[in-house]
C-alpha cells in the first residue's frame, strides 16, 4: 500500500513537473522543471527496483546534462519577445505535431490490445542476492552488443562533428596557427637597432 502511495505521488509530481516544462515562459524555469522531472522518474524507478537506472539517471542526467544547460541558458542572451513571437507562430504546427504523436501512441496501443501489463497484480520481489545491473550488462553486451557498438559508433562521430563544427574557422575570429608558431626565429621577432650615444646640452 505504501509503495502504491508512493508511485501515485511522484507519478503525479512527474505529471506536473512534464507540464512545467513545456509551459513555462522562462527556460530556466523550463530546465528545472525537467529536472524534477528526471528526479520523479528516479525515484519511480527505483520503486520498481531499478537502482542503477535511478543512480545513472540522477548522476547522469540531472549532475552533468541539466546542469551544463543550465549555466549555457544562463549564459546566453535570449531574447523571450522574440522567443514568444515564434512560438504563437507556428503553435499550430506544435498542435498538429502533438496530435500526430498522441494518435501514433493511441493506435499502437489499441492495436497490440492494451500495455501487455496485467495491473491487478503486483510486482514480484527480486530476490536478495539479484542484482539488477549485472543482469543489464550481460543482457547489453551479448544479446545486444551490436546495436551497443552502433550507439557508441554514433555517439563518436557526433563527438567528432561537434568538435568540428565547433573549431572551423570563421570570419573575424583570431585563432592559433601552430605551425606557425613553431617555425618562429629570434630575428623575426626582435630587432636589434644600434644608435649612436647623444650629449646632452
Amino acid at each position: 500500500m505504501l509503495i502504491q502511495g508512493l508511485f501515485y505521488l511522484f507519478g503525479t509530481i512527474l505529471v506536473l513537473a512534464a507540464l512545467g516544462v513545456i509551459s513555462s515562459r522562462n527556460p530556466v524555469y523550463s530546465a528545472l522543471a525537467l529536472v524534477m522531472c528526471f528526479i520523479t522518474s528516479a525515484a519511480i524507478w527505483l520503486l520498481m527496483e531499478a537502482e542503477f537506472l535511478a543512480v545513472v539517471l540522477v548522476l547522469v542526467y540531472v549532475g552533468a546534462v541539466m546542469v551544463l544547460f543550465l549555466f549555457v541558458v544562463m549564459m546566453l542572451d535570449i531574447d523571450l519577445a522574440e522567443l514568444r513571437q515564434g512560438f504563437t507562430r507556428f503553435a499550430w504546427l506544435g498542435w498538429l505535431t502533438a496530435l500526430a504523436v498522441i494518435a501514433e501512441i493511441v493506435g499502437v496501443v489499441w492495436a497490440r490490445g492494451g500495455l501487455g501489463i496485467d495491473a491487478s497484480r503486483g510486482g514480484v520481489a527480486s530476490a536478495a542476492d539479484y542484482s539488477n545491473t549485472l543482469a543489464l550488462g550481460s543482457i547489453l553486451y551479448t544479446h545486444y552488443a551490436y546495436p551497443l557498438e552502433l550507439a557508441a559508433i554514433l555517439l563518436l562521430v557526433a563527438i567528432v562533428a561537434a568538435i568540428a563544427l565547433t573549431m572551423r574557422r570563421r570570419g573575424g575570429l583570431k585563432q592559433q596557427d601552430i605551425s606557425a608558431q613553431v617555425a618562429v626565429r629570434s630575428q623575426d621577432r626582435v630587432r636589434i637597432v644600434k644608435m649612436a650615444s647623444e650629449k646632452r646640452p
